[in-house]
């Protein structure tokens, strides 16, 4: 399955919606510290109900641990982001491929597209008036488009 990188998470709402996603669709999730609360936070675990035993989830010190962790190959790393020039419709989603998300309030930091590569950032489509999507959202999108991408191998 894919990949989800989700650094520097902000709103233990939005992190517990994906943790149920990943527990719902069997994405490797991972989070880049520093997080914006604590992993037994009660909205967390509100958001997240009892899925938490059901995820795969791992937490690093950086986006470059993270990154490795997943064994992606380069060619195999999204940024997904309104700086993004492709649609993620048109690149070639594969199993296993690394999708990487930034802060809900800053995105990611400049040091951090170093490690990606501002040519590695795709978007989701959107109006051409609209700031962004919220992240659980963006992740949901993300996800089931890519598991579209692979015939929605491994569901029911």
């Amino acid at each position: 399955m894919f990949h989800i990188i989700l650094v520097s998470p902000e709103i233990p709402a939005n992190t517990g919606n994906i943790i149920r996603l990943a527990a719902n669709t069997g994405i490797q999730l991972h989070l880049v510290k520093p997080l914006g609360f604590m992993l037994d936070d009660k909205r967390l675990r509100r958001a997240g109900l009892d899925y938490h035993e059901w995820a795969d989830i791992q937490v690093h010190d950086h986006l470059q641990e993270a990154i490795e962790s997943t064994g992606a190959a380069a060619g195999h790393i999204y940024a997904i982001s309104t700086k993004g020039q492709r649609h993620i419709g048109n690149i070639k989603i594969t199993d296993g491929d690394v999708f990487v998300f930034g802060r809900e309030t800053a995105g990611l930091k400049p040091e951090e597209w170093d490690i990606i590569g501002l040519e590695n950032a795709v978007r989701l489509p959107m109006r051409p008036d609209s700031r962004s999507l919220n992240l659980s959202n963006a992740v949901a999108i993300t996800v089931y488009e890519a598991w579209r991408h692979i015939g929605y191998t491994g569901s029911v």
